[in-house]
């Protein structure tokens, strides 16, 4: 095979990718226990019976006890596949596998593929229609205009269940929504608007009828397929075309955009012509959707129209129209309330949220994805597929559309604790930290950013003061602060709060303070002075010894242990505390606490009691019950070693502590602490399960494992937290991205860490 370069890869890339560790990008994951016969016989026989009296007595039940209320089927023929045309079911595969990937990956909903070796649309739906009982939703794709038309109609009446064809609907949502924001920064009126069409295919009349939904008048939109505009009495026009036609006097694509406001194509390469995108109107809107070529290249357009807003279906492009924007979402929001259809009502709705979303400022997720400073404007009329919000926003609309529509057979009562649900779906950080965050918003505090020229830590300050956690202090030069503020979209820059270590009204007390805590230590006062002006992680931890501030985030310019040094140098431990770090490690189905990652070497048996303690706290303020088990590489003495003493010490130290009310156990290997067969070699153990805290014996090995797992388990991670200042402080891995930042912060803020 030719080594051919396509997008960002090649050939042989794509095929590795998907060749490698299984073929294929799917796998069934049992979601229950199926370890003992016990496990065996509860999910088959003779356990499985009783679900099943229950559904035939109920059918609703089949929601509560199968996995159909979360299951759609991707299902193709492989008739038009992509753009690559009809190359048969078989060869579709591929692409279901990777929409039932996003389904996942996007809305936690489980997707199973179908490939349906026919081209007979009767077979088809016959096929389809006989599996309503194993699914919740059907996702039809890649299916050839016009039967695509007939099958999905033809399901939709059947079926009592969601059917969309999401190379129609998906494409046109997406369109829609990227049509009303273009509109919006153009000063138009959707109901004045003139939009001209060009291709009427599956995708190009379903984004017609969708955004005639929306408010732009029937009468003027014109649709051009090969022959030109589609006019009534006009020949060769099937039922579906046919529905567009409006009277017009312009008998070809470059006679109908002549003063055209909007262009919206789904037809071919090259279709518009750069002089045919002169002649429209000022401000035009070009929607040039073909794959993977559009009908006229962005540069091309805006080399004679500078005031055009473009969109394209590529991703190398600003404004891409991306169906993974909506179809998860959709998905999610009807398999929740248990739609028997995904209606107008509920398309127009998406769209709508997906608009009102682009308009917000975007967070650092989108721009780590990215590389790319997104703001809403000209260049972000669509949000990108990575907005973590895009799950609650969408499918929230989606799912109150069907409820006031009258097809959700399940409504919501409460919207608020379904934004929850579906906020902690997909991101179990989420899920911990929830009542944190709202704990931060009681009571809001004045947190010190010490970097804020570092634009991570500044989008964290903005989002800080956005989300209303407090009051961040930007520490930096002022001039600089201000432009980056500018440059991140922000309205009001000078409202921000900057300490400025050059011209701070601060400097005095804060050299007097400092100078009486090192004088002994053999700093002269002009060292203090220095590191006041010079040193940003000093003068921030004096902003907060001086209760300017409450507590400080650093770390993004200075390694870990510089930055503690700095600090120490200001602050100290609390009364009769051991300073340590902390590591929060978060998978789907657990979090786990890791101690002490960054700061003492070899413990002490008191300090490792200490930080047992102290963990322990940190993990049931998060709302677990800690389980701890302090690690070795030794468990209850096999093998034995020299440097066991310290870990049995700390052991003791809990036993003759009155005050300890959580479950604790060691010496013993990660796996005698983690792995319940492990476990059951040893019933004298006094953990009731995996352990959740783990206390290393050294630094070294805490601080290895911590890195290894950050890299390598795809779980999140967050920390390391640091326990034990005297004030809030928090210092973040140099690599951290601004969710990093704003997690420890707010962690700092409502009391759970340090």
């Amino acid at each position: 095979m030719a080594e051919e370069k396509t997008s960002s890869f090649t050939a042989r890339e794509a095929l590795f990718y998907h060749e490698t560790i299984r073929p294929g990008k799917i796998e069934i994951i049992a979601s229950k226990p199926m370890t003992t016969q016990r496990d065996l016989s509860l999910a088959y026989s003779p356990g499985v019976a009783v679900p099943v009296e229950a559904i035939a007595a109920d059918p609703a039940c089949a929601a509560r006890y199968t996995a159909r209320s979360n299951l759609v089927a991707v299902i193709s023929n492989g008739t038009a596949i992509l753009g690559l045309g009809n190359l048969g079911a078989l060869a579709s595969k591929p692409v279901m596998e990777g929409k039932a990937v996003l389904f996942k990956r996007f809305a936690d909903v489980d997707s199973i593929d179908i490939e349906l070796d026919t081209e007979d649309p009767e077979a088809f739906i016959n096929a389809v229609a006989l599996m309503e009982p194993s699914f919740g939703g059907i996702n039809l794709e890649d299916i050839a205009a016009p039967e695509c038309f007939i099958i999905e109609q033809a399901l939709r009446e059947r079926m009592n269940i969601p059917v969309m064809h999401d190379d129609q609907h998906g494409t046109a949502i997406i369109a829609a929504a990227g049509l009303i924001n273009a509109c919006y920064l153009t000063g138009r009126d959707l109901k004045d608007v003139k939009m001209v069409v060009n291709g009427a295919g599956a995708s190009a009349l379903a984004c017609t009828a969708l955004i005639k939904s929306v408010g732009v008048p029937h009468e003027n939109v014109i649709v051009c397929d090969r022959s030109g505009p589609i006019y009534p009495g006009r020949e060769g026009v099937d039922q579906w075309k046919s529905a567009h036609a409006v009277p017009t006097d312009a008998r070809t694509l470059e006679e109908a955009l002549a003063g055209a406001d909007i262009f919206l194509g789904l037809s071919a390469a090259g279709a518009l012509k750069p002089e045919w995108v002169a002649a429209m109107a000022d401000q035009p809107i070009i929607f040039a959707m073909a794959n993977p070529v559009p009908e006229i290249m962005p540069e091309e357009a805006q080399a004679v129209r500078p005031d055009a807003i473009i969109a394209t279906g590529r991703s190398d492009y600003p404004n891409q129209v991306n169906n993974v924007l909506g179809f998860p979402f959709i998905f999610r929001g009807a398999l929740d309330v248990r739609a028997t259809a995904i209606n107008e009502e509920m398309k127009v709705a998406a769209a709508r949220a997906i608009a009102e979303l682009a308009r917000e400022r975007v967070p650092e997720e989108v721009a780590a994805a990215y590389g790319v400073n997104h703001q809403f404007g000209r260049e972000y009329i669509i949000p990108a597929p990575f907005d973590p919000r895009l799950m609650e926003r969408v499918s929230c609309a989606v799912a109150k559309a069907a409820m006031d529509s009258g097809v959700a057979q399940d409504p919501i009562e409460d919207f608020e604790a379904y934004a929850l649900k579906l906020r902690s779906r997909l991101n179990p950080t989420t899920s911990a930290l929830t009542r944190v965050y709202e704990d931060a918003k009681a009571n809001p505090k004045r947190m010190v950013f010490a970097e804020a020229e570092e634009e991570v830590a500044l989008r964290a300050a903005i989002q800080f003061r956005d989300f209303g956690y407090g009051t961040p202090i930007l520490v930096g030069r002022t001039e600089k602060v201000l432009e980056k503020l500018e440059e991140l979209g922000v309205d009001d820059p000078e409202s921000f709060e900057i300490e400025n270590s050059n011209t701070s009204e601060h400097i005095e007390p804060m050299v007097d303070f400092l100078y009486k805590r090192l004088q002994r230590r053999g700093y002269t006062e002009r060292d203090v002075r220095r590191m006041v002006n010079q040193e940003r992680n000093v003068f921030a931890a004096l902003l907060v010894a001086l209760d300017i501030g409450d507590g400080m985030i650093t770390g993004l310019t200075r390694t870990y242990a510089q930055s503690a040094r700095e600090i120490a140098r200001v602050l100290d431990a609390k009364p009769g505390a051991t300073p340590f770090g902390v590591h929060m490690v978060i998978g789907k189905n657990h979090t786990t606490f890791l101690a002490d990652t960054t700061i003492n070497e070899r413990p002490s048996a008191e300090q490792l009691a200490h930080i047992a303690k102290e963990t322990a706290a940190v993990a049931r303020r998060m709302g677990h019950e800690p389980r701890v088990a302090f690690l070795s590489y030794s468990t209850f003495g096999n093998p034995p070693g020299q440097w066991l003493g310290n870990i049995r010490d700390a052991v003791a130290i809990l036993d003759a502590d009155e005050s300890v009310n959580f479950e604790y156990e060691g010496e013993m290997a990660p796996d005698a602490a983690l792995n319940e067969k492990v476990m059951a070699l040893y019933p004298f153990s006094r953990l009731s399960g995996p352990a959740n805290v783990l206390i290393f014996p050294g630094l070294q090995s805490a601080n290895l494992s911590a890195k290894l797992l950050r890299e390598l388990s795809g779980d999140t991670t967050i920390g390391p937290m640091m326990i034990g200042s005297e004030k809030p402080v928090q210092i973040a891995p140099m690599t951290s991205i601004a969710p990093d930042i704003l997690t420890l912060a707010v962690l700092a803020t409502a009391g759970v860490v340090g």
